[in-house]
């Protein structure tokens, strides 16, 4: 029997108590981690839209020297929703309707890219212009504008597209801090 006892006291392993132990403070750690993981997960977001705005406004700039004919950048805005076209013509003659596959001009217009953003989605796009003309002789826009890119959270980037047509990006209140403060 004493070789029997000698076999017991050498297993190792962990008492349940020890298990639920190591599990409560896994929960906790991970109940710490969810909040910063959507905070990142925001921040990439806005991030990632406010890039694709940036490059849609470059991408008009450009077809409006390829086509030598002005190219234009149109936002719409409709229960809570955003949308915005990259078009040959009158900002008038184009629609999105909330949907890129909706979007369609009318006329000589021709619709050269659609971008929507649902009202559930993380950010929305807001301008206080409805529409910026990039024009192929004098490659300049007009009206400039600043191209509002907003979290739910709070936090925004503007999309500044200056006299020539440059854009620029900034964090109008310091809050995202891989930008500059506007």
């Amino acid at each position: 029997m004493a070789a029997h006892s000698s076999v017991l006291g050498q297993q190792r392993g962990i008492t349940l108590i020890e298990a639920m132990i190591v599990l409560a403070i896994v929960a906790i750690l991970v109940g710490i981690g969810l909040p910063s993981l959507g905070a990142l997960s925001m921040r990439a977001e806005l991030a990632g839209a406010a890039a694709q705005v940036e490059t849609d406004l470059q991408f008009a700039r450009s077809q409006a020297v390829a086509l030598n004919r002005s190219v234009v950048v149109t936002l719409r805005e409709a229960n809570g929703a955003t949308c915005y076209m990259v078009h040959t013509g009158p900002a008038a003659l184009c629609e999105c309707g909330g949907q890129p596959a909706a979007a369609r001009c009318v006329g000589d217009s021709e619709l050269l890219r659609a971008v929507s953003f649902n009202a559930r989605d993380a950010v929305q796009v807001r301008a206080a212009s409805k529409s910026v003309t990039f024009d192929a002789m004098k490659g300049t826009v007009t009206p400039t504008a600043t191209i509002r890119i907003e979290a739910r959270d709070g936090r925004a980037l503007h999309q500044v597209v200056n006299l020539l047509g440059r854009v620029r990006t900034c964090s109008p209140d310091g809050k995202v801090a891989s930008e500059r403060r506007c």
